[in-house]
């Protein structure tokens, strides 16, 4: 039972190994769709917003207490609030909510 593990790695890192030599060797010139650059310039963000997002809600005692500090985070943001402001501000939106789950 103890070599499938190292079968297992040995596939993990040749399956990681690929996806990032891949695109490198097989796309040697320059990308001219115009959908595809789109595609690809966002898909940082939405790597980061789909590993960001679930660790927000579940951060917390309460799931709402994340999903409204979530939303006041981006209502700060959205009118101009800094990063630092942000999350101060989301930090204590989340532990007023969880004072008030904890009262009650």
């Amino acid at each position: 039972m103890q070599h499938n593990i190292y079968i297992y790695m040995l596939i993990m890192a040749a399956v990681t190994y690929a996806i990032r030599v891949l695109p490198l060797t097989l796309i040697r010139k320059e990308i001219k769709s115009t959908f595809l650059r789109s595609f690809l310039y966002y898909v940082p963000y939405v790597t980061l917003a789909v590993m960001t997002f679930p660790a927000i809600i579940e951060a917390t005692n309460s799931p709402v207490a994340g999903a409204v500090a979530f939303i006041a985070a981006i209502l700060l943001a959205w009118f101009g609030a800094g990063l630092f402001q942000v999350s101060v501000i989301a930090c204590i939106v989340v532990f007023i909510i969880e004072s008030i789950y904890l009262i009650s």
